[in-house]
Parts: C-alpha cells; structure tokens; sequence
C-alpha cells in the first residue's frame, strides 16, 4: 500500500480533517529537503495523526522563517534523511 493511501485511510476511519502544504527544511550545514505538512483544525487531531505516522509538530507562526507564509523551516542540530517514518516509507527508487 502506498503512503498516501495509507494516510488517506488513516484520516477517513479517524474522521480527521486534514489539509497539506509544503515547506522547504533547511539545516545549519546548508542541506534542505521539502517536507510534507499535514495540518489539522486543532492539537489534539494532529497528536492522533501523530501517534499512527510519527513525524514533528510544526507551528508555521513560530517554526517558519519570521513568521512569514511562505517562510523556509529553519531547522536546528545535524541533519539526518528521513527514509522511514513509521510504517511509511521513500521508495527505494528516490532513496538515491
């Protein structure tokens, strides 16, 4: 089963409204990736998703370069690739 399969399952036996949005990560030692961000109407429907998936809370007003909409995620420590999270994974042909 792929990842958005999956997820959308999740959110649909949960009931859970779910938005995404994207937002570019970028780490201390120059590395970024772009993220996925499944945002929800309140913190205790995230905190379910979290418990399924895994994954970081992200508040864009705090956690978003300046508080700007479009704002880089300005990451802090080393940076490590996320290629499994949870029973989620990056295919093995984008792992390269």
């Amino acid at each position: 089963m792929h990842n958005l399969t999956r997820i959308t399952a999740f959110l649909q036996e949960m009931r859970l409204d779910c938005l995404t949005t994207q937002v570019q990560a970028i780490w201390p030692c120059g590395k970024y990736e772009q993220m996925r961000l499944h945002c929800f109407p309140d913190a205790e429907s995230a905190r379910v998703f979290q418990k399924r998936f895994g994954g970081e809370f992200f508040d864009p007003k705090k956690d978003r370069e300046g508080g700007r909409t479009q704002g880089a995620w300005r990451r802090e420590g080393e940076y490590r690739r996320i290629l499994d999270l949870g029973d989620l994974h990056v295919p093995e042909l984008l792992r390269n």
